[in-house]
């Protein structure tokens, strides 16, 4: 299948303002694109990318003073699979981890497990080890947080989202991921697109959205608290320990969000539909 994905996005700068952005693709599905992919910036300005500590790709850029505008739309190709479902994946024993995945199990700035590990244990400690126990963990995170776009925060941390049981596609992640880390379950954030395909149709406003990906059996497997079901067409863009490692964009001075679109749709051979997307001013 071929997904068409994009954004529309804009700041208004009150000052020249440098930018590190994370809006491109996981380089891995690089070799799936059929178009261009490309930052496009108006005015047109210098930018520059690098790949950070975990692997993911940032652009780097000094945006002037005023509404700058940041661009992309591009065509990729996909498998048309729903997430992977390993029943039999085992939770291997801190001890046999590979050194680089012990990061994800400590704390971070957003996955506050000091604050949950009691609770972890009380509610996962009889469960099947594995698979089994990362359900678990999503389907209890799946309950206890009510989704809504009005619940959003840009500071809540999983504890704060445990009491408050609101918020939106982060917070489960955040959750999800703290809860596995208590558990001694390597667990890391991600972001990216998805769209409504093989699903109803979302009345609200495409966004990016958050996910999360759990170390089992000496491999990374994708699971889903919010949505808690196998979905199809994920276009990953970041992975990091929490949201404050893949964060769109991280501005050094002052920048006002002036507008804000996002485009994931399944095209066919025949057509490029016009895309679902919203605008914010």
């Amino acid at each position: 299948m071929k997904i068409r994905a994009g954004y529309d996005i804009a700041f208004q700068c009150f000052q020249d303002t440098p930018m590190t952005l994370m809006l491109s693709i996981d380089p891995a599905r690089v070799g799936d694109l059929l178009s261009e992919h490309s930052i496009q910036f108006t005015p047109n300005i210098p930018s520059r990318d690098y790949v950070d500590m975990l692997g993911n790709t940032c652009t780097r850029i000094v945006a002037p003073a005023g509404l700058i505008v940041m661009r992309n739309d591009f065509l990729i190709a996909d498998r048309g699979l729903p997430d992977e479902v390993a029943l039999e994946a085992r939770q291997l024993e801190v001890g046999d981890l590979p050194d680089d995945m012990l990061v994800y199990l400590l704390g971070s700035r957003y996955c506050d497990t000091q604050k949950l590990s009691a609770l972890a244990w009380s509610l996962f400690g009889g469960a099947t080890p594995g698979w089994q126990r990362v359900q678990a963990i999503c389907d209890y995170a799946h309950d206890r947080i009510c989704f809504g776009y009005e619940h959003a925060r840009c500071d809540r941390t999983a504890s704060e989202g445990h009491e408050e049981r609101v918020g939106v596609c982060r917070d489960f992640a955040h959750l999800a991921v703290t809860l596995c880390r208590c558990m001694n379950i390597p667990a890391r954030y991600c972001t990216g697109y998805l769209g409504d395909i093989g699903v109803p149709v979302d009345p609200a406003p495409m966004d990016f959205s958050a996910w999360f990906e759990a170390y089992l059996d000496g491999r990374w497997f994708t699971f889903d608290a919010r949505h808690n079901h196998p979905r199809i067409g994920r276009i990953v863009m970041a992975r990091g320990r929490d949201a404050a490692d893949v964060a769109i964009s991280t501005s050094f001075g002052a920048a006002q969000l002036a507008g804000f679109a996002v485009t994931t749709v399944e095209i066919s051979e025949s057509a490029l539909p016009l895309a679902k997307t919203a605008k914010a001013a």
